[in-house]
């Protein structure tokens, strides 16, 4: 990610998509140097007939491929209805196929008009799902298919639907080397893509080459504060902080005009041609660890603090607050109830975001207003803004953190009680390159927190859910203290955070304390994010962190 004016001979981040055996155009600076840094395969259709995924099997790009051993690995329905048909969204994760588990590779060529190579075939190795090796191309790397449900009466019934999608995905992306690096060739028009689980077959890319683009690579995020605080650098309790955001490319030129931020409507329809985008799941659904959640490309503020006193959120945040015009910061923890607060501002507005498409012509502002309530607890507090931008071929994420004094100009900080996410996450795969490109982990609870249509929000949902479905993560999943540095860091049980990793529990908690109905936090109620009793899970068998 570019924090400085680019060149022709600056390595830029590819981005590369292949929808059912059609490669995605893509425009580049012509000359420029590239490296491959994510590459997307998909094959999917839409059916009223509840067969799984035997379809895929038949017909479609990669029923050529070995489905041998495909079994169900996850359920789990859509946690609100559609706000239109008041019906459910159900979606079955299978994995395991041997397509799915075996080694491959890609090969990408550049050719010109006529179909003759440009330069040298470039080789990536997408590895194996078992394990990471020095050889490997990427360090994420996700293959599974979906059935998706559309029209379920409720969360669990499904008999009557007649809407279906079976589609299969690779994701491929977090390049381990970006010192493989390729020049767009003067003649080049598309790229050939080839992959060796079907070697008889090719993907083509087209390619424009644009001379003079009008802005730079790269994505930088700017906040600053339009108001003033106090003599000693402060702000009071019980006062309201606006805020001005900007979006620059890696040169600083602004990618919107002064005051203003385009409409979603601008962005769905391709009308910003400076690569700023939103969130765009309402057409490109995403979902955590199974399906494309780099691509949902939310653009977003929190603030939250004091940091030392910043911690999970585990208080589900109701629907409701997204859609009241009158609400345009959502707070998602509050100091009397969490013991810290947290407010966070989507652009444009939750309630024209997700209000439906006759806001999406409303203008959307660059400026905002944080509220700090009176009983707000002095310290440091952070202001974090992630987005990510997508232009002339590269798509990549940004985040800014802005610190400011609430009550107090004394400094604090946030004590981490997990770590050290860099002896996996280094290099290619940082924190400072993966997910929002944020290595600061003490700004990331405001933002992800249990949301009423999104319960698997929270970072520790997350952070366990993922870890234990990948079979790429060097530590086995129960070995606690590879990630937990205390004992009292495993002391706040509930069922999100056991059933975010485990996906069944004994018959008597079944019989005591409910059905797991959600695969991330267990159910869909507040009882998921409960603390459980003390005198229970006091520690986790292979742990290393029991208490003598």
């Amino acid at each position: 990610m570019s924090h400085a004016p680019t060149t022709r001979q600056t390595p830029i981040a590819l981005a590369l998509d292949v929808d059912n055996g059609k490669g995605t155009p893509i425009q580049v600076r012509s000359g420029q140097t590239f490296f491959l840094n994510q590459l997307d395969l998909r094959a999917g259709f839409d059916t009223d007939v509840d067969e799984g995924l035997d379809g895929l099997r038949r017909h479609g790009d990669f029923s050529d491929l070995s489905w041998r051993g495909l079994e169900k690995a996850d359920e789990s329905a859509l946690d609100a209805p559609d706000a239109t048909t008041r019906l459910f969204t159900n979606r079955r994760f299978y994995r395991n196929a041997r397509w799915m588990n075996e080694r491959s590779f890609f090969v990408l060529e550049q050719l010109d008009t006529r179909g003759r190579p440009t330069s040298f075939p470039l080789l990536y190795d997408a590895g194996v799902d078992r394990d990471r090796r020095d050889s490997d191309s990427f360090f994420v790397r996700r293959t599974r298919g979906i059935q998706w449900t559309f029209d379920c009466a409720t969360r669990t019934d499904c008999r009557r639907a007649k809407r279906f999608r079976e589609e299969a995905l690779v994701e491929l992306r977090n390049t381990l080397h970006p010192e493989k690096t390729f020049v767009i060739a003067k003649a080049t028009t598309q790229f050939r893509l080839t992959w060796s689980l079907h070697p008889t077959r090719s993907y083509t890319i087209p390619v424009a080459q644009d001379p003079s683009p009008a802005f730079d690579y790269g994505f930088q995020i700017d906040v600053k504060a339009l108001t003033a605080p106090r003599a000693d650098g402060t702000y009071p309790p019980g006062s309201n902080i606006k805020f001005k955001l900007t979006l620059r490319d890696g040169a600083g030129n602004r990618l919107h005009p002064e005051g203003s931020l385009p409409t979603y409507n601008d962005v769905r329809f391709g009308r910003v041609d400076s690569g700023i985008y939103y969130y765009r799941a309402f057409f490109d659904a995403t979902t955590t660890y199974y399906r494309r959640k780099h691509r949902e490309r939310m653009l977003m503020s929190t603030l939250e603090g004091p940091a030392q006193d910043i911690q999970a959120g585990r208080n589900i945040v109701p629907g409701s607050l997204f859609f009241d015009p009158e609400i345009d910061v959502q707070p998602t923890a509050l100091p009397e109830r969490d013991g810290f607060l947290a407010e966070f501002r989507t652009f444009p507005t939750s309630h024209d975001l997700f209000g439906g498409e006759r806001f999406w012509d409303n203008p959307v502002t660059d400026t905002w207003e944080y509220p700090i309530p009176a009983n707000a607890k002095p310290g440091t507090y952070y202001v974090t803004t992630k987005g990510r931008r997508v232009y002339r071929g590269e798509d990549i994420p940004a985040t800014q953190t802005l610190k400011i004094q609430i009550g107090s100009p004394e400094p604090t900080t946030t004590p981490l009680p997990t770590g050290p996410c860099n002896t996996c996450h280094a290099g290619g795969s940082s924190l400072a390159v993966v997910a929002h490109a944020n290595p600061d982990r003490a700004t990331c609870t405001g933002c992800h927190v249990p949301l009423e249509f999104e319960l698997e929000g929270p970072v520790y949902v997350r952070t366990h859910f993922i870890h234990s479905r990948s079979n790429r993560v060097d530590a086995r999943i129960d070995q606690c203290e590879k990630c937990h540095l205390t004992a009292d860091s495993i002391q706040r049980t509930s069922k999100s955070a056991c059933l975010s990793c485990h996906k069944t529990y004994p018959r008597w908690h079944v019989q005591r304390f409910g059905p797991i109905d959600n695969m991330y936090v267990g159910e869909t109620s507040q009882r998921s994010f409960d603390q459980c009793t003390s005198s229970c899970h006091a520690t986790h068998p292979g742990s290393k962190l029991g208490r003598e």
